[in-house]
Protein backbone atom coordinates (compact mmCIF):
# COMPACT_ATOMS: atom_id res chain seq x y z
CA UNK A 1 0.00 0.00 0.00
CA UNK A 2 1.38 3.39 -0.98
CA UNK A 3 1.26 6.50 1.15
CA UNK A 4 -1.58 8.11 -0.85
CA UNK A 5 -3.82 5.06 -0.43
CA UNK A 6 -3.25 5.05 3.35
CA UNK A 7 -4.01 8.78 3.53
CA UNK A 8 -7.28 8.35 1.63
CA UNK A 9 -8.21 5.41 3.86
CA UNK A 10 -7.65 7.53 6.97
CA UNK A 11 -9.69 10.32 5.36
CA UNK A 12 -12.60 7.92 4.85
CA UNK A 13 -12.39 6.79 8.49
CA UNK A 14 -12.25 10.43 9.63
CA UNK A 15 -15.30 11.29 7.50
CA UNK A 16 -17.26 8.43 9.08
CA UNK A 17 -16.23 9.58 12.56
CA UNK A 18 -17.32 13.15 11.77
CA UNK A 19 -20.68 11.97 10.43
CA UNK A 20 -21.41 9.87 13.52
CA UNK A 21 -20.08 12.63 15.75
CA UNK A 22 -22.58 15.10 14.29
CA UNK A 23 -25.38 12.55 14.63
CA UNK A 24 -24.58 11.93 18.31
CA UNK A 25 -24.48 15.68 18.98
CA UNK A 26 -28.22 15.73 18.24
CA UNK A 27 -29.04 14.33 21.68
CA UNK A 28 -27.84 15.40 25.15
CA UNK A 29 -27.46 11.73 26.05
CA UNK A 30 -24.90 11.03 23.31
CA UNK A 31 -23.39 14.52 22.85
CA UNK A 32 -20.22 13.74 24.80
CA UNK A 33 -19.63 10.64 22.68
CA UNK A 34 -20.16 12.75 19.57
CA UNK A 35 -17.52 15.23 20.70
CA UNK A 36 -15.03 12.44 21.34
CA UNK A 37 -15.64 10.81 17.95
CA UNK A 38 -15.30 14.15 16.14
CA UNK A 39 -12.09 14.97 18.03
CA UNK A 40 -10.65 11.57 17.12
CA UNK A 41 -11.60 12.12 13.48
CA UNK A 42 -9.86 15.51 13.48
CA UNK A 43 -6.72 14.06 15.07
CA UNK A 44 -6.52 11.32 12.42
CA UNK A 45 -7.14 13.84 9.64
CA UNK A 46 -4.35 16.15 10.84
CA UNK A 47 -1.87 13.30 11.20
CA UNK A 48 -2.72 11.88 7.78
CA UNK A 49 -2.37 15.30 6.12
CA UNK A 50 0.99 15.99 7.76
CA UNK A 51 2.47 12.60 6.84
CA UNK A 52 1.22 12.72 3.24
CA UNK A 53 2.45 16.19 2.28
CA UNK A 54 5.89 17.51 1.54
CA UNK A 55 6.20 19.63 4.63
CA UNK A 56 9.33 21.74 4.72
CA UNK A 57 9.35 22.68 8.38
CA UNK A 58 7.58 20.41 10.83
CA UNK A 59 8.81 22.39 13.81
CA UNK A 60 6.52 25.32 12.90
CA UNK A 61 3.58 22.95 12.56
CA UNK A 62 4.38 21.51 15.97
CA UNK A 63 4.69 24.98 17.52
CA UNK A 64 1.31 25.93 16.05
CA UNK A 65 -0.31 22.77 17.41
CA UNK A 66 1.10 23.36 20.89
CA UNK A 67 0.01 27.03 20.95
CA UNK A 68 -3.46 26.26 19.57
CA UNK A 69 -4.07 23.29 21.85
CA UNK A 70 -2.89 25.22 24.91
CA UNK A 71 -5.12 28.21 24.13
CA UNK A 72 -8.08 25.95 23.39
CA UNK A 73 -7.68 24.03 26.64
CA UNK A 74 -7.26 27.24 28.65
CA UNK A 75 -10.38 28.83 27.15
CA UNK A 76 -12.44 25.67 27.59
CA UNK A 77 -11.44 25.32 31.24
CA UNK A 78 -11.93 28.97 32.18
CA UNK A 79 -15.12 29.67 30.22
CA UNK A 80 -18.29 29.56 32.31
CA UNK A 81 -21.64 28.33 31.06
CA UNK A 82 -22.80 31.91 30.52
CA UNK A 83 -19.83 32.45 28.21
CA UNK A 84 -20.49 29.44 26.00
CA UNK A 85 -22.57 31.30 23.38
CA UNK A 86 -19.97 33.98 22.75
CA UNK A 87 -17.17 31.40 22.84
CA UNK A 88 -18.93 29.36 20.14
CA UNK A 89 -19.33 32.50 18.01
CA UNK A 90 -15.63 33.27 18.44
CA UNK A 91 -14.63 29.71 17.50
CA UNK A 92 -16.67 29.93 14.30
CA UNK A 93 -14.81 33.12 13.47
CA UNK A 94 -11.46 31.49 14.20
CA UNK A 95 -12.31 28.54 11.94
CA UNK A 96 -13.28 30.88 9.13
CA UNK A 97 -10.13 32.96 9.67
CA UNK A 98 -8.00 29.81 9.40
CA UNK A 99 -9.68 28.98 6.08
CA UNK A 100 -9.09 32.54 4.82
CA UNK A 101 -5.39 32.28 5.70
CA UNK A 102 -5.13 28.92 3.89
CA UNK A 103 -6.82 30.39 0.80
CA UNK A 104 -4.66 33.50 0.92
CA UNK A 105 -1.47 31.43 1.25
CA UNK A 106 -2.51 29.11 -1.58
CA UNK A 107 -3.23 32.07 -3.87
CA UNK A 108 -0.08 33.96 -2.88
CA UNK A 109 2.14 30.90 -3.34
CA UNK A 110 0.64 29.02 -6.29
CA UNK A 111 -1.94 31.35 -7.86
CA UNK A 112 -4.94 29.66 -9.48
CA UNK A 113 -4.89 26.67 -11.80
CA UNK A 114 -8.29 26.71 -13.55
CA UNK A 115 -11.74 28.31 -13.56
CA UNK A 116 -13.11 26.03 -10.82
CA UNK A 117 -10.16 26.88 -8.61
CA UNK A 118 -10.71 30.63 -9.21
CA UNK A 119 -14.45 30.51 -8.43
CA UNK A 120 -14.01 28.46 -5.25
CA UNK A 121 -11.19 30.76 -4.12
CA UNK A 122 -13.48 33.76 -4.64
CA UNK A 123 -16.33 32.11 -2.70
CA UNK A 124 -13.94 31.15 0.09
CA UNK A 125 -12.60 34.63 0.72
CA UNK A 126 -16.08 36.22 0.50
CA UNK A 127 -17.85 33.77 2.83
CA UNK A 128 -14.80 33.42 5.06
CA UNK A 129 -14.28 37.16 5.37
CA UNK A 130 -17.88 37.98 6.33
CA UNK A 131 -17.95 35.02 8.74
CA UNK A 132 -14.85 36.28 10.57
CA UNK A 133 -16.16 39.78 11.25
CA UNK A 134 -19.79 38.66 11.58
CA UNK A 135 -18.74 36.20 14.28
CA UNK A 136 -16.77 38.95 16.03
CA UNK A 137 -19.87 41.17 16.15
CA UNK A 138 -22.00 38.25 17.36
CA UNK A 139 -19.41 37.62 20.08
CA UNK A 140 -19.61 41.28 21.10
CA UNK A 141 -23.40 41.24 21.29
CA UNK A 142 -23.58 37.95 23.19
CA UNK A 143 -20.90 38.99 25.67
CA UNK A 144 -22.65 42.37 26.02
CA UNK A 145 -19.51 44.24 25.04
CA UNK A 146 -21.70 45.61 22.26
CA UNK A 147 -25.34 46.58 22.57
CA UNK A 148 -27.78 43.75 21.90
CA UNK A 149 -30.12 46.19 20.16
CA UNK A 150 -30.11 46.44 16.37
CA UNK A 151 -27.76 49.13 15.03
CA UNK A 152 -29.69 50.94 12.33
CA UNK A 153 -28.99 54.01 10.24
CA UNK A 154 -30.63 55.81 7.35
CA UNK A 155 -30.00 54.16 4.00
CA UNK A 156 -28.61 51.01 5.60
CA UNK A 157 -30.21 48.59 3.14
CA UNK A 158 -28.95 50.62 0.21
CA UNK A 159 -25.48 50.66 1.75
CA UNK A 160 -25.50 46.88 2.21
CA UNK A 161 -26.83 46.42 -1.32
CA UNK A 162 -23.96 48.56 -2.64
CA UNK A 163 -21.47 46.41 -0.70
CA UNK A 164 -22.93 43.22 -2.15
CA UNK A 165 -22.93 44.68 -5.66
CA UNK A 166 -19.28 45.76 -5.28
CA UNK A 167 -18.25 42.29 -4.12
CA UNK A 168 -20.09 40.67 -7.06
CA UNK A 169 -18.68 43.07 -9.66
CA UNK A 170 -15.14 42.68 -8.33
CA UNK A 171 -15.74 38.93 -8.31
CA UNK A 172 -16.47 39.05 -12.02
CA UNK A 173 -13.25 40.98 -12.66
CA UNK A 174 -11.28 38.55 -10.49
CA UNK A 175 -12.62 35.49 -12.30
CA UNK A 176 -11.68 37.14 -15.61
CA UNK A 177 -8.25 38.26 -14.33
CA UNK A 178 -7.28 35.93 -11.41
CA UNK A 179 -3.69 37.12 -11.50
CA UNK A 180 -4.72 40.60 -10.26
CA UNK A 181 -3.61 40.60 -6.61
CA UNK A 182 -5.19 44.01 -5.94
CA UNK A 183 -8.68 42.76 -6.82
CA UNK A 184 -8.18 39.77 -4.52
CA UNK A 185 -7.27 42.04 -1.59
CA UNK A 186 -10.17 44.41 -2.36
CA UNK A 187 -12.68 41.54 -2.32
CA UNK A 188 -11.25 40.24 0.95
CA UNK A 189 -11.40 43.71 2.54
CA UNK A 190 -15.00 44.33 1.43
CA UNK A 191 -16.00 40.88 2.72
CA UNK A 192 -14.60 41.70 6.16
CA UNK A 193 -16.44 45.01 6.01
CA UNK A 194 -19.71 43.39 4.92
CA UNK A 195 -19.64 40.90 7.81
CA UNK A 196 -19.87 43.80 10.27
CA UNK A 197 -22.84 45.43 8.55
CA UNK A 198 -24.56 42.07 8.07
CA UNK A 199 -24.79 41.36 11.81
CA UNK A 200 -25.07 44.76 13.52
CA UNK A 201 -28.72 45.27 12.42
CA UNK A 202 -29.74 41.97 14.06
CA UNK A 203 -31.14 42.13 17.58
CA UNK A 204 -29.67 40.17 20.46
CA UNK A 205 -32.73 37.90 20.72
CA UNK A 206 -31.88 36.49 17.29
CA UNK A 207 -28.26 35.72 18.12
CA UNK A 208 -28.89 31.96 18.66
CA UNK A 209 -30.02 31.72 15.03
CA UNK A 210 -27.14 33.93 13.88
CA UNK A 211 -24.66 31.62 15.62
CA UNK A 212 -26.18 28.66 13.80
CA UNK A 213 -26.03 30.45 10.43
CA UNK A 214 -22.40 31.44 11.03
CA UNK A 215 -21.68 27.82 11.90
CA UNK A 216 -23.06 26.90 8.49
CA UNK A 217 -20.95 29.59 6.82
CA UNK A 218 -17.79 28.31 8.51
CA UNK A 219 -18.56 24.84 7.14
CA UNK A 220 -19.17 26.17 3.64
CA UNK A 221 -15.89 28.12 3.62
CA UNK A 222 -14.05 24.99 4.81
CA UNK A 223 -15.66 23.08 1.92
CA UNK A 224 -14.67 25.67 -0.70
CA UNK A 225 -11.16 25.82 0.79
CA UNK A 226 -10.99 22.06 0.24
CA UNK A 227 -11.55 22.68 -3.48
CA UNK A 228 -8.90 25.41 -3.48
CA UNK A 229 -6.17 23.19 -2.00
CA UNK A 230 -7.54 19.92 -3.44
CA UNK A 231 -8.19 18.28 -0.07
CA UNK A 232 -11.03 15.74 -0.25
CA UNK A 233 -11.56 15.46 3.50
CA UNK A 234 -11.96 19.22 3.91
CA UNK A 235 -14.63 19.19 1.20
CA UNK A 236 -16.56 16.38 2.91
CA UNK A 237 -16.28 17.76 6.43
CA UNK A 238 -17.09 21.31 5.33
CA UNK A 239 -20.20 20.06 3.54
CA UNK A 240 -21.28 18.14 6.66
CA UNK A 241 -20.84 21.15 8.94
CA UNK A 242 -22.47 23.52 6.45
CA UNK A 243 -25.51 21.28 6.01
CA UNK A 244 -25.77 20.67 9.74
CA UNK A 245 -25.67 24.41 10.47
CA UNK A 246 -28.34 25.32 7.93
CA UNK A 247 -30.66 22.51 9.09
CA UNK A 248 -30.30 23.66 12.69
CA UNK A 249 -30.97 27.26 11.60
CA UNK A 250 -34.17 26.20 9.84
CA UNK A 251 -35.31 24.23 12.90
CA UNK A 252 -34.70 27.23 15.16
CA UNK A 253 -36.46 29.63 12.79
CA UNK A 254 -39.41 27.26 12.70
CA UNK A 255 -39.45 27.33 16.50
CA UNK A 256 -39.61 31.14 16.29
CA UNK A 257 -42.17 31.05 13.45
CA UNK A 258 -39.90 33.17 11.28
CA UNK A 259 -37.80 32.76 8.15
CA UNK A 260 -34.02 32.96 8.00
CA UNK A 261 -34.28 35.99 5.70
CA UNK A 262 -36.48 37.71 8.29
CA UNK A 263 -33.91 36.99 11.00
CA UNK A 264 -30.96 38.19 8.93
CA UNK A 265 -32.62 41.20 7.33
CA UNK A 266 -35.64 41.99 9.50
CA UNK A 267 -33.88 44.27 12.03
CA UNK A 268 -35.73 42.51 14.83
CA UNK A 269 -35.43 43.79 18.39
CA UNK A 270 -37.10 47.18 18.73
CA UNK A 271 -38.32 47.94 22.22
CA UNK A 272 -42.11 48.03 22.34
CA UNK A 273 -43.87 50.00 25.06
CA UNK A 274 -47.12 48.33 26.02
CA UNK A 275 -48.62 50.65 28.56
CA UNK A 276 -51.50 52.70 27.22
CA UNK A 277 -52.62 56.12 28.41
CA UNK A 278 -53.50 56.02 32.11
CA UNK A 279 -52.89 52.27 32.25
CA UNK A 280 -51.04 51.12 35.34
CA UNK A 281 -49.84 47.57 35.80
CA UNK A 282 -48.30 46.15 38.90
CA UNK A 283 -46.54 42.83 39.31
CA UNK A 284 -47.32 40.89 42.47
CA UNK A 285 -44.34 39.77 44.55
CA UNK A 286 -44.25 36.80 46.90
CA UNK A 287 -41.84 35.84 49.65
CA UNK A 288 -39.77 32.67 49.63
CA UNK A 289 -41.66 31.41 52.69
CA UNK A 290 -45.06 31.78 51.00
CA UNK A 291 -43.73 30.25 47.79
CA UNK A 292 -42.52 27.25 49.80
CA UNK A 293 -45.98 26.67 51.25
CA UNK A 294 -47.45 26.52 47.75
CA UNK A 295 -44.70 24.23 46.48
CA UNK A 296 -45.05 21.95 49.50
CA UNK A 297 -48.63 21.22 48.48
CA UNK A 298 -48.01 21.02 44.75
CA UNK A 299 -48.50 17.71 42.96
CA UNK A 300 -46.89 18.79 39.70
CA UNK A 301 -44.20 21.39 38.94
CA UNK A 302 -42.85 22.49 35.56
CA UNK A 303 -39.49 24.27 35.66
CA UNK A 304 -38.77 26.56 32.70
CA UNK A 305 -35.10 27.60 32.52
CA UNK A 306 -33.67 30.55 30.61
CA UNK A 307 -30.47 32.51 30.30
CA UNK A 308 -30.90 33.86 33.84
CA UNK A 309 -30.34 30.33 35.15
CA UNK A 310 -26.91 30.32 33.51
CA UNK A 311 -26.10 33.82 34.78
CA UNK A 312 -26.91 32.82 38.36
CA UNK A 313 -25.14 29.45 38.00
CA UNK A 314 -28.22 27.99 39.67
CA UNK A 315 -28.38 24.62 37.89
CA UNK A 316 -27.20 22.65 40.93
CA UNK A 317 -29.59 24.50 43.23
CA UNK A 318 -32.53 23.77 40.93
CA UNK A 319 -31.60 20.08 40.87
CA UNK A 320 -31.56 20.03 44.67
CA UNK A 321 -34.98 21.70 44.80
CA UNK A 322 -36.28 19.15 42.28
CA UNK A 323 -35.09 16.29 44.46
CA UNK A 324 -36.89 17.67 47.51
CA UNK A 325 -40.08 18.16 45.50
CA UNK A 326 -39.89 14.60 44.20
CA UNK A 327 -39.37 13.24 47.72
CA UNK A 328 -42.49 15.15 48.66
CA UNK A 329 -44.48 13.23 46.04
CA UNK A 330 -44.41 15.96 43.38
CA UNK A 331 -44.02 15.24 39.67
CA UNK A 332 -41.23 17.50 38.37
CA UNK A 333 -40.46 18.17 34.72
CA UNK A 334 -38.36 20.74 32.82
CA UNK A 335 -39.77 22.54 29.77
CA UNK A 336 -37.05 23.51 27.28
CA UNK A 337 -37.77 26.06 24.56
CA UNK A 338 -35.71 25.55 21.35
CA UNK A 339 -34.21 29.04 21.59
CA UNK A 340 -33.95 29.37 25.38
CA UNK A 341 -30.58 30.77 26.39
CA UNK A 342 -28.29 32.31 23.82
CA UNK A 343 -27.24 29.34 21.73
CA UNK A 344 -28.81 26.09 20.51
CA UNK A 345 -28.93 23.49 23.30
CA UNK A 346 -27.71 25.96 25.94
CA UNK A 347 -30.23 24.85 28.57
CA UNK A 348 -29.75 21.16 27.86
CA UNK A 349 -26.01 21.43 28.44
CA UNK A 350 -26.50 23.55 31.56
CA UNK A 351 -28.90 21.06 33.16
CA UNK A 352 -26.78 18.09 32.12
CA UNK A 353 -23.86 19.69 33.96
CA UNK A 354 -25.94 19.39 37.15
CA UNK A 355 -26.68 15.69 36.40
CA UNK A 356 -30.40 16.30 35.92
CA UNK A 357 -31.93 13.25 34.28
CA UNK A 358 -32.57 13.60 30.55
CA UNK A 359 -35.93 11.88 31.10
CA UNK A 360 -37.14 14.98 32.95
CA UNK A 361 -36.41 17.32 30.04
CA UNK A 362 -39.39 18.01 27.78
CA UNK A 363 -39.30 19.87 24.51
CA UNK A 364 -41.79 22.71 24.07
CA UNK A 365 -44.26 20.66 22.02
CA UNK A 366 -44.29 17.93 24.67
CA UNK A 367 -44.56 20.33 27.62
CA UNK A 368 -47.34 22.61 26.38
CA UNK A 369 -50.15 20.01 26.39
CA UNK A 370 -49.37 19.39 30.09
CA UNK A 371 -49.39 23.02 31.24
CA UNK A 372 -53.13 23.09 32.01
CA UNK A 373 -52.58 20.33 34.58
CA UNK A 374 -49.48 21.85 36.21
CA UNK A 375 -49.90 23.21 39.73
CA UNK A 376 -46.81 25.45 39.66
CA UNK A 377 -44.67 26.65 36.78
CA UNK A 378 -41.30 27.99 37.93
CA UNK A 379 -39.68 30.34 35.41
CA UNK A 380 -35.99 30.84 36.09
CA UNK A 381 -34.52 33.64 34.03
CA UNK A 382 -36.63 32.97 30.92
CA UNK A 383 -38.48 35.94 29.49
CA UNK A 384 -39.30 36.15 25.80
CA UNK A 385 -39.98 32.41 25.41
CA UNK A 386 -42.90 32.58 27.91
CA UNK A 387 -44.40 35.91 26.83
CA UNK A 388 -48.13 35.46 26.00
CA UNK A 389 -47.97 38.57 23.78
CA UNK A 390 -46.65 36.32 21.03
CA UNK A 391 -50.09 34.68 20.79
CA UNK A 392 -52.29 37.75 20.37
CA UNK A 393 -50.38 41.05 20.14
CA UNK A 394 -49.77 41.74 16.45
CA UNK A 395 -47.72 44.82 17.32
CA UNK A 396 -45.18 42.76 19.26
CA UNK A 397 -41.94 41.82 17.47
CA UNK A 398 -42.31 38.27 18.80
CA UNK A 399 -45.89 37.89 17.53
CA UNK A 400 -46.38 34.39 16.13
CA UNK A 401 -43.37 32.90 17.89
CA UNK A 402 -44.34 29.63 19.61
CA UNK A 403 -43.82 29.91 23.37
CA UNK A 404 -44.04 27.69 26.41
CA UNK A 405 -47.54 28.31 27.74
CA UNK A 406 -46.48 28.90 31.33
CA UNK A 407 -49.43 31.24 31.88
CA UNK A 408 -51.82 28.28 31.67
CA UNK A 409 -50.43 26.72 34.87
CA UNK A 410 -52.48 27.19 38.05
CA UNK A 411 -49.69 29.26 39.62
CA UNK A 412 -46.59 30.81 38.06
CA UNK A 413 -43.45 31.77 39.96
CA UNK A 414 -40.96 34.01 38.15
CA UNK A 415 -37.44 34.12 39.60
CA UNK A 416 -35.93 37.36 38.40
CA UNK A 417 -33.61 40.09 39.67
CA UNK A 418 -35.84 42.94 38.48
CA UNK A 419 -38.59 43.84 36.06
CA UNK A 420 -36.04 44.51 33.31
CA UNK A 421 -36.91 43.32 29.81
CA UNK A 422 -35.40 40.22 28.25
CA UNK A 423 -32.95 40.00 25.36
CA UNK A 424 -35.65 41.00 22.85
CA UNK A 425 -36.10 44.27 24.73
CA UNK A 426 -39.86 43.91 25.20
CA UNK A 427 -42.06 43.79 28.28
CA UNK A 428 -43.49 40.43 29.37
CA UNK A 429 -47.21 40.73 30.07
CA UNK A 430 -47.18 37.42 31.94
CA UNK A 431 -45.63 39.20 34.93
CA UNK A 432 -48.91 41.08 35.47
CA UNK A 433 -51.25 38.08 35.25
CA UNK A 434 -53.38 37.21 38.31
CA UNK A 435 -51.83 33.74 38.62
CA UNK A 436 -48.24 35.04 38.43
CA UNK A 437 -46.02 35.91 41.39
CA UNK A 438 -42.55 37.43 41.20
CA UNK A 439 -39.73 36.27 43.49
CA UNK A 440 -37.13 38.98 43.15
CA UNK A 441 -33.45 38.35 43.78
CA UNK A 442 -30.59 36.17 42.63
CA UNK A 443 -32.07 32.92 41.30
CA UNK A 444 -29.45 30.74 42.97
CA UNK A 445 -30.02 32.32 46.38
CA UNK A 446 -33.80 32.05 45.97
CA UNK A 447 -33.59 28.37 45.08
CA UNK A 448 -31.22 27.71 47.98
CA UNK A 449 -33.65 29.48 50.31
CA UNK A 450 -36.49 27.24 49.07
CA UNK A 451 -34.29 24.18 49.61
CA UNK A 452 -33.55 25.40 53.15
CA UNK A 453 -37.30 25.67 53.79
CA UNK A 454 -37.79 22.04 52.70
CA UNK A 455 -34.91 20.89 54.89
CA UNK A 456 -36.32 22.79 57.87
CA UNK A 457 -39.80 21.31 57.37
CA UNK A 458 -38.40 17.77 57.26
CA UNK A 459 -36.45 18.29 60.47
CA UNK A 460 -39.65 19.27 62.22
Amino acid sequence: MNNEFLTNLVYIISSILFAFGLKFLGSPVSARRGNLLSSLGMLLAVLATLTNGHMISFQWILIGIIIGASLGALVAIKAGMTQMPEMIALLHGCGALASVFVDWTAYHTHGVTDLTNTITLYLSIVIGGLTVTGSAIAWGKLSERLSGKPVLFSGQKWFNSALIASILILGGFFIAHPENYGIFLAILGLSFFFGVFLVIPIGGADMPVVISVLNSYSGVVACTTGFVIHNTLLIVVGALVGANGIILSIIMCKAMNRSITNVLFGAFGHVVKKSGPGEKKEAKAISVEDAFLILENAKSVMIIPGYGLAVAQAQHAVRELSEFLQKNGCDVKYAIHPVAGRMPGHMNVLLAEANISYDLLLEMDAANPLMDTVDVAIIIGANDVVNPASRHDKSSPIYGMPIINADKAKTVFVLKRSMATGFAGIENELFYYDNCRMIFGDAKQTLQALVAEFKSSQQH
